[in-house]
């Protein structure tokens, strides 16, 4: 066996280990929970004019607001660290099967997946702490900085667009029920299955809308030298919240993503790990 072999047996045999699918699938959980919160304060914003941050942070800002919620942090850091090991063993070593272009591209979508994922659990780490733990201040102060050097603003442009195509991207993802091919559908009954997918639609398709909108307002910031605007999700539902029908699309989006949020417990038993 040569080395780059053994490397990667020794890397498949880390990735089938039973505690880390046990963690994995704990942070399923986590991430479902985070993500109803997330759609909570989406809805609040759109009807009663909340100022709190409308993203993932300020879900975990609304956990630490209790003793039983900074439990839950603890569980959700935990979980959002075991599943970034697994998705970073994805990235590297990929899925059983050939390895054409589209499992080169899964390995790279695992990868960012690990990174997301290690950052939700540094940001539930910093909320524990008491630490500013503002996703939206973060991206602002950023993008304030890299618009201040020479070419900057075309830099945060062109993340803008990127951030575009992730969202329409993410919503062709649900549209199509590409997600399914990492569920094992075979153990679901009809009735789980049809739910679990309708779920995972209205998730994908709500998340990657937002994720859009988000992007546009980057490109705008970018345009217009204003960094307020470049705040990520959180500036994007609460600019939805400035307009009489965008209350009711946020409305929808609230929705949606508490869909996903229902679908990541189905995740929690169904995903392939």
């Amino acid at each position: 066996m040569t080395p780059a072999s053994n490397v990667k047996y020794t890397a498949s045999r880390a990735a089938d280990s039973k505690p880390l699918e046990m963690v994995a699938r704990g942070g399923f959980v986590g991430y479902g929970i985070v993500h109803l919160i997330f759609a909570w304060i989406a809805v609040q914003v759109a009807f009663g004019g909340s100022s709190q941050e409308s993203d993932q942070s300020g879900a975990l800002q609304t956990l630490a607001g209790n003793g039983f919620g900074k439990v839950l942090l603890v569980l959700i850091a935990i979980g959002m660290v075991g599943m970034a090991i697994w998705q970073a063993f994805e990235a590297a070593i990929g899925e059983s099967g050939p390895q054409d272009k589209t499992a080169i591209a899964e390995r790279v979508v695992s990868g960012v997946r690990a990174i997301l994922y290690l950052s939700l659990a540094f940001y539930a780490v910093n909320v524990l702490r008491g630490a500013n733990s503002s996703m939206a201040q973060n991206q602002q102060n950023k993008s304030a900085g890299i618009m201040a050097h020479s070419g900057g603003r075309w830099l945060i442009g062109f993340v803008g667009l990127v951030v575009i195509g992730v969202g329409v991207g993410m919503a062709v993802y649900g549209w199509t029920k590409k997600f399914t091919k990492h569920l094992n559908t075979q153990e679901m009954a009809p009735s789980v299955r049809k739910s679990t997918t309708r779920l995972g639609m209205a998730g994908y398709i709500a998340k990657g809308t937002a994720y859009a909108i988000a992007g546009i307002l980057v490109v705008v910031a970018a345009v217009t030298y204003d960094a307020d605007k470049a705040r990520g999700l959180d500036a994007a539902l609460k600019t939805l919240a400035g307009h009489p029908w965008g209350v009711w699309l946020l409305a929808l989006i609230g929705l949606g993503i508490a869909a996903f949020g229902v679908y990541c417990f189905a995740q929690a038993k169904y995903r392939k790990v």
